[in-house]
């Protein structure tokens, strides 16, 4: 079959911070593709929605797959499902991702003929069991997979992550994808999965709370055909298996492989397995993405993070110690009031590490979901992107917003504003004389991208389409009732283990 497989647009924060390779995307098109299908890729977070709409009338797929890890482009994505149906008619069409598994037959529903099937679950198992089913009229027998005849069996975890390897190739315009001054930057994947449980974290609950592996040498394989001299390293956590941190570590240095690395991590494993995020350094290891949270005990619970302030503030210092610079990530809870972003602006401007902010959003698939979702102010798919606010502000929205503009505009000018730029001139100059212009770029957009009178005209905007509610129940859902994928029961862990 001609298979067509798309990423849709980027979202707010992608404008200015990053745009990653669609690594899940290239994934499933190399299952596709080693089942035999011809496949083409197109993303349109750097590819234009006029070329989509020229490839789609020359390529004439015979199957379309949209990937949906963000509820924000929903909308998007079942308009190009209704654009492929009309350009080319008998193709058949599909959704899948991380956050579409969670409410598939609702968004099937919505999409009112449009859409064929959604894959619930990973892809990569799915996508050659699916196309060859589709042939068939069969789409609802595939594991994972829901179509308007019906569900099929429950999705299927991917035997290996060694493969298969993510189809790179397919890619076009790689030269846009960055993280910061990381530019261009490539993604890899080590681990899959998180054994945390995060109130606001949907992963856990996608994956079961299961937790695999890459093997080393596969590991290593793949980042050696990898051109980018910088990669992102894609894990929920990493490294929290100290032996596979320094089984693919001691695999690169056989290699002699060398590039500098960005990944995410938790405080307590940082602390924890200090000495292979310093063995890591050695190779390139640069920056790293601490999900921090809260500065406060009373937030940290909230979130049910298991680390205390004093964990956050001695992994900070150890970052530092080791030459890691940090990226802060702080959830803003809608209940703050102006004296709440002042002290968060404080706190910023106090510490080296960069410091990022997203509004707590309840999602499905996450435990808020079920305790705040009846209080939402929007259903509108477009505002769920950790941007917005979609359940009420103890501020009149408007303030809310000008708050939360200003406090990320301190944070902008303490990093990303002229005074920065010029200081980051050998930066800025290798990036250049290598034609890379992203990081530039990053470095005034910010006032076009964040500003309170787009964020409230983006409430104002007429909505087609809106989020299911979750299901009325007596009492809260029961863990096992969130899982996109069950563990099998050897795998089972206790519900307060960390790792």
């Amino acid at each position: 079959m001609r298979v067509m497989l798309v990423h849709p647009s980027a979202l707010m924060y992608s404008e200015i911070f990053l745009r990653l390779e669609p690594l899940g995307l290239e994934r499933v098109a190399a299952a596709a593709r080693d089942a035999g299908h011809e496949v083409r890729v197109v993303d349109l977070q750097v590819l234009s929605r006029d070329l989509l709409d020229r490839e789609i009338a020359s390529f004439r797929p015979e199957a379309l797959g949209v990937s949906l890890n963000y509820l924000a482009n929903i909308p998007e994505a079942i308009d190009i499902a209704r654009h492929a149906k009309a350009a080319a008619p008998g193709c058949f069409v599909f959704f899948g991702g991380h956050s579409v598994s969670f409410i598939a037959e609702h968004v099937l529903r919505q999409a009112d003929g449009s859409v064929d099937a959604i894959v619930r679950g990973e892809g990569e198992p799915a996508v050659a069991p699916l196309l060859a089913a589709a042939r068939d009229g069969a789409a609802h027998t595939v594991p994972g997979v829901v179509s308007p005849d019906g569900r099929g069996p429950a999705p299927k975890l991917l035997d290996s992550l060694d493969r298969p390897r993510p189809a790179r190739d397919l890619m076009r315009r790689r030269n846009r994808y960055f993280i910061g001054e990381l530019d261009p930057c490539a993604s890899i994947e080590f681990t899959r999965g998180c054994p945390w449980d995060c109130s606001f974290c949907s992963a856990w609950t996608f994956y079961g709370r299961s937790y695999r592996k890459a093997s080393s040498e596969a590991a290593a394989d793949e980042m050696a055909s990898i051109r980018e001299p910088n990669v992102f390293i894609v894990d929920d956590v990493a490294f929290i298996r100290p032996e596979h941190g320094d089984g693919i570590a001691a695999a690169l240095e056989r290699r002699k492989i060398r590039k500098r690395y960005y990944l995410e991590t938790r405080s307590d494993v940082l602390l924890r397995n200090e000495e292979v995020f310093r063995r890591w350094t050695r190779l390139g290891l640069r920056y790293m993405f601490l999900g921090m949270e809260a500065i406060d005990a009373e937030g940290l619970d909230l979130y049910r993070k298991r680390v205390s302030p004093d964990d956050n503030f001695r992994a900070l210092e150890t970052a530092r110690r080791l030459g890691i610079m940090v990226a802060i990530n702080l959830i803003v809870d809608p209940a703050w009031d102006e004296e709440r972003f002042r002290t968060v602006r404080e706190f910023a401007m106090t510490v080296p590490e960069i410091v990022h902010l997203t509004v707590m959003t309840p999602y499905p698939g996450t435990e808020i979901w079920h305790t705040e979702a009846r209080h939402l102010t929007t259903r509108d798919y477009r505002l769920f992107d950790i941007q917005h606010a979609v359940v009420p502000t103890k501020l009149p929205l408007d303030v809310f917003y000008r708050e939360l503009v200003r406090t990320q505009a301190v944070i902008n000018r303490k990093h990303l504003g002229l005074k920065t730029a010029v200081g980051a001139m050998r930066v800025l100059g290798r990036n250049l004389l290598h034609g890379q212009t992203n990081f530039a770029r990053m470095l005034w957009k910010f006032g076009r991208v964040y500003n309170e009178d787009r964020q409230l005209a983006d409430h104002r905007r007429p909505v087609e389409f809106e989020l299911p509610l979750p299901q009325r129940r007596v009492s809260a859902p029961a863990r096992q009732d969130l899982y996109i994928h069950a563990r099998a029961a050897t795998h089972t862990r206790r519900p307060d283990a960390a790792n």
